[in-house]
């Protein structure tokens, strides 16, 4: 049928056609009684005459309408007027995201812009149990004022077009039959092509194909006829899909993998995670923090069409409305509690609510236990000498650590003491804690116990809910005491992981994943939302919100990072202001003052030459990439050479290769450090840690690893091949309690290794019997042998500054050799990463400061 100009339908008169397509024929009009320009979409005969049809139609239409979104085009009416079945729609100008992408890639700043718009869109509609089924670029407009639309919001019930179509092919709509596949070729998910349900996490993959082709100019999946496109979906990977070959950082290239992950479970699981992602990379983008570079084809705005194009009308229908502003909430208010320079390690609420217990670091003296009222912001030291508070009971009495030595990050192990918040000598109750809280009830503690190279985690102390070869960090019992939630680190000494709870049957879930970086977890009052610090990239902590179900909020964003601490049962939240920085000292052979050799803002050095003119170190800073950057620099400081992604291990005895290792999936790789090529060596099945050495020789490595079920061991395996073979007992671990470089002796026949009995012994690579080491101390550490292989240099951790000696391994004989630290040592925090030269006349070492300022905050929610 065509309507004629001054035609009515309802309060519509018809203005001008705007086109037609499979699902019937849209015009400008206006509505005589709002005074406004719409879109009139006039129903097909056939649809319009089937019951069922419409009122799945009318149905679907008032689902969609009361979305209320910006990003989804806005039905206004729905009617029927003389036969004739219509909806009202808002009147778009501008072009379809397919237009836009005749002229090529879209620049990657306006692309993510697009794509996080996208997902707000597609997460409020999942939110209401919407799907869209067909997500494609002619299914998203692009308005006048740069912003985006989608469309036909899963109205239309779709069916394939015929095999043997390209996969241009329009989308031919038909009502939906039980098993059909429903969507566009090219942009289907797996499952759609299956002909299997398809939930928001199908919308998610198309979001990908969508992503990827305004990045790149070109399809995701593309075959020469519809059934290869689809095979291509189920079993192939985009050809270009890499952050190298299109500039892209990382943690997009990241973000665009785990959208087009060929099973459901193994995407993002809501759309409003994506969202919060691209918001992160989006924020990033605009501050600098991450170089997002051009793809080299401009973005030509063409000139807006007067409404809506035919490429649009083909799609369907249009749904959506502009959102009503929800009134501005009240900013929260924020109260600085302390003053002084450097580290705040955990703060606590006591049971009145007013009352803080922290542990801090202040003016470079040792971690000490305070309390500061919330309305007097004076803290008292509570008397009790060097201590970390780890938590405060519903009776008054902390939990703490005495004896502690620095882990990681903010970790420390010690031996777990209570002692009432007031003040008091601690009781000792168990040694090597590192986190520990108390249970509802204040007379049960949850510990994570580490032992043997493994961290477990015990609610109540003895009974084990959950162990890793990683880390885990800021352990929570629920309010009801059935949860403990916790931070989950896979990789140690990297905080990046998952937010987890664990019931006290061990059945653990994950919340949310895919951090690079999380510090700081509290319940929140009620107990249904686990509140934690993280960030998806960079180094800005945000505090987040997870419900038990998974879905994610944010709560606060700033400029800098911040530490969650707690959260009080009132709601106020304590949280700590805070910055970070790892940097190395260095001196060259023949210098007299130290030198400041770090690059970024997160240097750590990993070895020196023999010669004592180069530095291996690896950056761990944001502009470095989510897999991190492998360095060397010459000890007078000269600039920097990038080798390569990954994290340094050691330099070859000719000082012409690299061994490193790429933290995701634990790949050891040989780096050239002039002309060559890099290559590879093989696992075979052996899981391998971040400490490693070359053997004398230069033919052969040394490194910690595990096979799967074991515990982990010593590997020597030849790079000319063959597979690594054990030559120490499971439970060997680094003396180091760093990654980098191992104490391997001059004549390559021995190794430093910590025992699976916690001492430090010689373990040869022929398989022989150990020889413990005489003259060392708990909480040593070896970082390598005298040149003459008579002794080794040892470093008494734990202590600012770093103390090294040199010990004689016949006598046990103890000399002091050199106290590393800076030369102001407020805020820092540890000494990491010491390495020298054989004969010690040039070394190396990193600090980390961390300074800290704590905050309560009122009105967050």
């Amino acid at each position: 049928m065509s309507l004629l100009p001054g035609v009515r339908l309802g309060p519509y008169e018809i203005v001008s056609p705007l086109g037609s397509g499979g699902m019937g024929e849209v015009y400008r009009a206006r509505d005589t009684k709002l005074k406004r320009d719409v879109a009139i979409k006039v129903l097909p005969a056939s649809l319009a005459k089937d019951a069922d049809a419409l009122a799945r139609f009318e149905r679907e239409a008032l689902a969609v309408a009361a979305l209320s979104h910006p990003n989804i085009l806005a039905i206004y009416d729905f009617g029927s007027h003389a036969g004739i079945t219509y909806a009202a729609m808002e009147l778009l100008e501008g072009e379809t995201l397919r237009e836009a992408l005749a002229a090529g890639p879209i620049p990657q700043r306006k692309s993510l812009l697009y794509a996080r718009e996208i997902a707000e869109g597609l997460a409020a509609a999942h939110e209401k149990g919407i799907v869209h089924r067909d997500l494609k670029p002619e299914n998203l407009f692009v308005t006048k004022d740069g912003h985006v639309k989608i469309l036909d919001f899963g109205l239309a019930r779709q069916t394939l077009a015929s095999a043997g179509d390209v996969t241009s092919a329009p989308t031919e709509h038909r009502q939906t039959e039980p098993g059909t596949v429903m969507g566009t070729v090219g942009y289907m998910s797996p499952e759609q092509v299956r002909g299997q349900p398809a939930d928001g996490r199908s919308d998610i993959f198309s979001f990908g194909a969508v992503l990827f082709e305004m990045l790149s100019g070109t399809r995701a999946f593309k075959g020469d006829s519809a059934v290869e496109t689809m095979n291509a979906i189920l079993t192939g990977e985009p050809a270009e899909l890499s952050p190298s070959s299109q500039s892209l950082p990382p943690s997009l290239g990241r973000l665009l993998h785990h959208c087009l992950e060929k099973k459901p479970e193994q995407r993002f699981q809501s759309a409003r995670d994506l969202a919060f992602d691209l918001e992160t990379l989006s924020t990033v983008s605009q501050t600098g923090h991450v170089a997002i570079a051009s793809t080299g084809t401009a973005w030509r705005r063409r000139l807006a069409m007067p409404a809506l194009s035919l490429a649009l009308l083909a799609a369907g229908i249009f749904l959506g409305r502009t959102a009503l502003k929800p009134p501005t909430p009240a900013p929260p208010t924020f109260r600085q509690l302390t003053f002084r320079l450097g580290t705040v390690y955990t703060a606590r609420y006591a049971p009145d609510g007013s009352t803080i217990a922290y542990s801090a670091a202040w003016d470079g003296k040792p971690v000490e236990p305070f309390s500061v009222r919330v309305d007097s912001p004076e803290s008292r030291p509570l008397g009790i000498g060097s201590a970390e508070v780890l938590s405060v009971s519903s009776t008054g009495e902390m939990a703490m650590l005495i004896g502690a030595s620095h882990r990681q990050h903010l970790q420390f192990a010690g031996t777990l003491s209570r002692a009432p918040i007031g003040g008091g000598a601690p009781r000792e109750v168990q040694e090597n804690i590192v986190e520990a809280d108390w249970g509802p009830d204040g007379t049960q503690l949850a510990v994570v116990t580490d032992v043997d190279g493994k961290q477990r985690l015990e609610f109540p102390a003895g009974k084990v809910l959950y162990d890793t070869a990683g880390w885990i960090s800021h352990p929570r019992v629920s309010p009801r005491g059935d949860l403990i939630a916790f931070l989950d680190h896979p990789v140690p000494q990297d905080d990046r992981g998952s937010v987890a709870v664990v019931d006290l049957k061990g059945s653990k879930r994950i919340l949310s994943d895919g951090w690079e970086a999380l510090e700081g977890l509290a319940w929140s009052p009620a107990g249904g939302e686990v509140w934690f610090s993280g960030v998806r990239s960079g180094t800005a902590l945000a505090l987040y919100a997870a419900s038990l179900s998974g879905r994610l909020r944010p709560v606060l964003r700033g400029a800098g990072g911040m530490v969650l601490h707690d959260v009080s049962r009132n709601g106020q939240v304590l949280l700590a202001r805070t910055s970070e920085r790892h940097w190395i000292m260095g001196l060259a052979r023949g210098g007299i003052k130290e030198r400041d050799l770090s690059w970024l803002d997160n240097s750590e050095p990993y070895d020196i030459s023999a010669d004592g003119k180069t530095l291996l170190f690896s950056e761990y800073s944001e502009a470095a990439g989510a897999n991190y950057a492998v360095c060397l620099r010459r000890m007078d400081g000269s600039p920097v050479i990038r080798l390569g992604e990954g994290v340094a291990m050691a330099l070859s005895p000719d000082g012409k290769w690299v061994l490193s290792m790429m933290p995701d999936s634990r790949e050891l790789a040989l780096l050239p450090a002039g002309a060559g090529e890099a290559r590879k060596l093989s696992a075979q099945g052996v899981s391998r840690s971040f400490t490693g050495n070359f053997l004398p020789d230069g033919k052969r490595i040394v490194f910690f690893g595990t096979e799967k079920g074991r515990a982990e061991r010593l590997y020597v395996q030849d790079l000319a091949g063959g597979n690594p073979r054990p030559f120490a007992p499971e439970g060997t671990r680094s003396t180091r309690e760093q990654s980098g470089v191992l104490p391997v002796s001059p004549d390559g026949k021995l190794v430093a290794a910590q025992g699976p009995d916690q001492t430090i012994s010689l373990y040869p690579l022929d398989g022989g019997t150990p020889r413990p080491v005489p003259g060392l101390l708990p909480g040593d550490g070896v970082v390598r042998w005298t040149a003459d292989g008579h002794g080794l240099y040892v470093w008494a951790k734990g202590h600012l500054p770093a103390r090294i000696f040199k010990v004689d391994l016949a006598t046990g004989r103890r000399e002091p050799w050199k106290e590393l630290a800076p030369d102001d040592l407020a805020g820092a925090v540890q000494i990491y990463g010491v390495c020298l030269t054989p004969d010690g006349t040039s070394y190396a070492y990193g600090c980390v400061r961390m300074i800290s300022d704590l905050f309560v905050v009122d009105g967050l929610k």
